[in-house]
């Protein structure tokens, strides 16, 4: 019997991660945490024949967040944007989770057209010694450049 051995596990401290803004590409050292996720629509289907209630997808909603260490005002600059002029900003994030202990390789993943839900503009706390900041948003579509692998150990 073969099992998955620790060092094949990915270290969520092992990447980076990039925003490509107005033709820009910005290196997100400032991330904390980052998390994109997909949730499926469905309708419920009910039938004759049958109590059980079913449900057939109609479609997806992206969405995610980002803690940062609030030493960027790169996303305020965009909701400024938007305030002074109405144009709205849509850009790409892409995650890279690389962690070198692993035998399962690297995942690179492309999430197209996000756009800003909730960015804070300004904050102060007397208890923290290191500002962090809630960042939401969406995105339209996404991409996987590279596909983790097999583990190529087993114990």
């Amino acid at each position: 019997m073969s099992f998955l051995l620790a060092q094949d596990t990915i270290s969520g401290k092992e990447g980076a991660a990039y925003a490509t803004i107005d033709g820009n590409v910005y290196s997100m050292f400032y991330i904390k945490k980052l998390k994109a996720e997909s949730e499926k629509e469905k309708s419920e289907v009910k039938v004759v024949g049958t109590r059980t209630v079913q449900y057939k997808a109609k479609g997806l909603k992206y969405s995610g967040s980002m803690t940062i260490k609030d030493i960027t005002t790169q996303f305020v600059s965009l909701v400024k944007t938007y305030q002074d002029s109405g144009t709205d900003t849509y850009f790409t994030i892409q995650i890279v989770n690389d962690d070198p202990t692993s035998t399962v390789g690297t995942k690179r993943t492309v999430l197209y057209n996000v756009n800003l839900d909730k960015v804070p503009i300004a904050q102060l706390d007397a208890d923290s010694d290191d500002l962090e900041a809630e960042i939401t948003f969406t995105f339209t579509s996404f991409e996987l450049l590279n596909e983790f692998t097999d583990p190529t150990t087993f114990g």
